[in-house]
C-alpha cells in the first residue's frame, strides 16, 4: 500500500502529465529560443560531439549541455522534431508536479499535496514552460528538488540518517541544475535556503546534517558537474568556460544580453499572468502564511514565503530580464495557495475566499482588454483575427469556470471541491490552447514554409542566407547548417557572387531592391514567395542564380 506522500506524488505527476503531454508534438518550434536550442541538440547528432555544443556549425558556449544531451537522445529515438525536443521540458514538469505533491503531502497532508501539485501544473506559465524546447523546466525542477530536499535536511523531525540522505540528494539536484543552466541553480538555492535558515534560527527550529554528509554532498556535486567542464576546457581551452560562466551567466545579471531588459517592475505583471488563475488567491494565502510563520511550527510556510520573495527580488535587480526567469517561484506560490485552501476547508477565511475567486472574472476581462489594446498598438489585429474564435472560447470558458468556483466556495458543503473545479477549468483551457489554438496560429509563422520551399528546390552547392528579419535560428533548424547572416548590401553581394545559387530571406520591403541589385550584377533573381502570406508578409524569399558576378 502506497504512503500518503507517495499517493500525492503519483496523482500530482499524473495530473501534470495530462496537462503537459497531449499535443506536445503539434506544430513547429517557436523562434528564436526553441529553434536555437533544438538546433544545438540536433547538431550533437550531426557532429557526434557531446562535449562541445554547436550552432550553425560553429562552437557555441552559451548554455551547459544537459538539456541538449537529453533532447539529442530523444531526437535519436523519435527524430529531431517538436515532440522529441520538447519532451525533456515536459518530463521535468511532470517530475516537479510529483515532487511538490510529495513534499507538501508529507508536511501538510495528502489533500494539501494534491492541491499544490494541481495548482502548480495548471498555472499558465508552468504549462507553457513545460511545453517548450528550453532548459528552464529542468532548472526549475532542480531548484525545487534541492530546496525541498534541504528543507528536510534541516528539519528537526526525522533521524540524522534521513537528514544526511536528504542533504546529499539536494546536492545531486543542484548538480543537475548546474549542468542544465549553470551556477544560477546553486546561487538561487543557497539564497533561498540561507534566508530560510536565518528565519528558522530565530524560531528555534533547526537541525543540521552531519559533517560527513556535507563532505559527501560536496563530492557528489563536484563529481557530477566537473567532468564536462574539464572535458570542455581540455578540448577548446579555458576561454570557453569563461565565456559560458562569465559572459552568459554573470554577464546576464550585471549587463544586458541580446537587448533583453526591462523596468524594475518587469516581473510583477509576469507573475500575475504567469500564475493565472491562481494569482487571485495569493494575497489571502500570503497573509495566512505570514500568520502561520509567526508560530514555531510554521517552518513550511516560512520556506514558501522566502522561496517566493528571494528569487523574485534577485531577478528584479538583474540587468537582463526574461519572463521565464521567475518561473522557479511557481512551486512556492502553489504551496502557499494549497496551505491556504486547507485553512479554508476548515472554515477559515471563507469570505476572503469568495472575494478572491470573484476577482478571476474581472481579471479575465482585463486580459482580454490588454490583448486587444496590445494587438492594435502593435498592428497585430490581422494576426489575432485568425484566433478570434479560440480567444472568445477561452474567455467564456474561463468566466464560467471562475463563476462555478465562486459558487463552490460560497457553499460550505462544496467548498472543499472548489480548487478542483478551477483546476479542471484551467487544465482544460491549457489543453485547448495546445490542441486547438496553437495549431490555428501555425500559419502565422513565416520561416517554416520558406524553409520547406528551399528544401524542395535547392541544388547541391546552393547557399542559404538571411538578413534584416528574425528567424535565423528557425531557418538553420528547418534547413541545414550553415546559414549565412547578411548584415548589409556588401554582405548580400558577397553572398550571391561567391556561389552558383543562393536563397536569401529578407524583409518584404527590401526584397525588390535586393532583386534589382542582384540583376545589376548580371545574376538572375526573383522573389519566390512572401510569408506567412502575400497580403501580410513578414519575410520574403529571393532566389539568385546564374553565372558568377563580373569582376571590376
Amino acid at each position: 500500500m502506497r504512503s500518503v506522500p507517495a499517493r500525492a506524488a503519483l496523482l500530482g505527476a499524473l495530473f501534470a502529465a495530462l496537462v503537459t503531454l497531449p499535443g506536445l508534438g503539434i506544430g513547429t518550434l517557436w523562434d528564436n529560443s526553441e529553434t536555437a536550442y533544438g538546433e544545438v541538440a540536433r547538431e550533437i547528432l550531426l557532429t557526434r560531439d557531446w562535449v562541445v555544443m554547436h550552432l550553425n556549425g560553429q562552437p557555441w558556449f552559451v548554455q551547459p549541455p544537459l538539456y541538449f544531451w537529453i533532447a539529442a537522445f530523444f531526437a535519436k529515438l523519435f527524430g529531431a522534431g517538436t515532440f522529441a525536443l520538447r519532451l525533456p521540458s515536459a518530463l521535468a514538469t511532470i517530475a516537479m508536479g510529483g515532487a511538490v505533491g510529495y513534499a507538501t503531502a508529507r508536511i501538510a497532508g495528502e489533500r494539501a499535496g494534491m492541491i499544490a501539485a494541481i495548482v502548480l501544473s495548471t498555472s499558465l506559465m508552468q504549462a507553457i514552460v513545460g511545453r517548450l524546447a528550453i532548459m528552464d523546466a529542468l532548472l526549475d525542477f532542480s531548484i525545487a528538488a534541492a530546496v525541498l530536499w534541504w528543507y528536510r535536511a534541516f528539519e528537526p523531525s526525522g533521524s540524522p540518517r534521513r537528514r544526511d540522505t536528504a542533504f546529499v540528494c539536494g546536492a545531486f539536484a543542484l548538480a543537475v541544475g548546474t549542468l542544465a543552466k549553470g551556477p544560477v541553480a546553486p546561487v538561487i538555492t543557497a539564497l533561498v535556503v540561507g534566508a530560510w535558515l536565518l528565519w528558522e534560527r530565530r524560531a528555534g527550529r533547526i537541525a543540521a546534517p552531519r559533517f560527513g554528509a556535507i563532505l559527501l554532498a560536496l563530492a557528489v556535486f563536484v563529481g557530477v558537474t566537473l567532468p564536462w567542464f574539464v572535458a570542455l576546457g581540455l578540448r577548446v581551452g579555458p576561454g570557453a568556460i569563461a565565456e559560458l560562466i562569465g559572459h552568459y551567466t554573470f554577464g546576464r545579471y550585471t549587463g544586458v544580453i541580446e537587448n533583453q531588459t526591462g523596468p524594475v517592475w518587469y516581473y510583477l505583471p509576469v507573475v500575475i499572468l504567469g500564475f493565472f488563475p491562481w494569482i487571485a488567491f495569493v494575497p489571502v494565502a500570503a497573509s495566512a502564511a505570514l500568520r502561520d510563520a509567526r508560530r514555531p511550527e510554521g517552518g513550511f510556510a516560512r520556506l514558501a514565503l522566502v522561496w517566493t520573495i528571494v528569487p523574485f527580488a534577485f531577478f528584479t535587480f538583474a540587468s537582463t530580464k526574461l519572463p521565464n526567469y521567475v518561473a522557479m517561484i511557481l512551486p512556492a506560490l502553489a504551496i502557499l495557495v494549497a496551505l491556504w485552501f486547507e485553512r479554508m476547508r476548515n472554515g477559515a477565511d471563507r469570505r476572503a475566499a469568495v472575494i478572491s475567486a470573484a476577482t478571476i472574472p474581472v481579471f479575465v476581462g482585463c486580459v482580454a482588454f490588454a490583448i486587444g489594446a496590445f494587438s492594435r498598438s502593435n498592428r497585430l489585429d490581422v494576426d489575432l483575427a485568425v484566433l478570434n474564435h479560440q480567444l472568445l472560447f477561452l474567455g467564456i470558458a474561463m468566466l464560467v469556470g471562475s463563476v462555478l468556483t465562486v459558487v463552490a466556495i460560497a457553499r460550505r458543503r462544496t467548498a472543499p471541491w472548489s480548487p478542483y473545479v478551477l483546476a479542471l477549468t484551467s487544465g482544460a483551457l491549457v489543453l485547448f490552447i495546445a490542441l486547438v489554438a496553437e495549431p490555428a496560429a501555425e500559419p502565422l509563422k513565416p520561416i517554416p514554409p520558406i524553409a520547406r520551399t528551399i528544401d524542395a528546390n535547392r541544388k547541391p552547392g546552393d547557399v542559404i542566407a538571411i538578413g534584416g528579419v528574425s528567424g535565423g535560428n528557425g531557418l538553420i533548424f528547418y534547413t541545414l547548417p550553415p546559414v549565412r547572416d547578411i548584415k548589409n548590401n556588401a554582405g548580400f553581394v558577397a553572398t550571391i557572387c561567391a556561389n552558383g545559387g543562393a536563397w536569401v530571406v529578407t524583409r518584404p520591403q527590401d526584397a525588390e531592391r535586393l532583386t534589382e541589385l542582384a540583376r545589376s550584377l548580371r545574376r538572375s533573381a526573383e522573389i519566390v514567395m512572401e510569408a506567412p502570406s502575400a497580403l501580410h508578409p513578414r519575410a520574403a524569399l529571393i532566389r539568385v542564380a546564374g553565372p558568377p558576378c563580373p569582376h571590376d
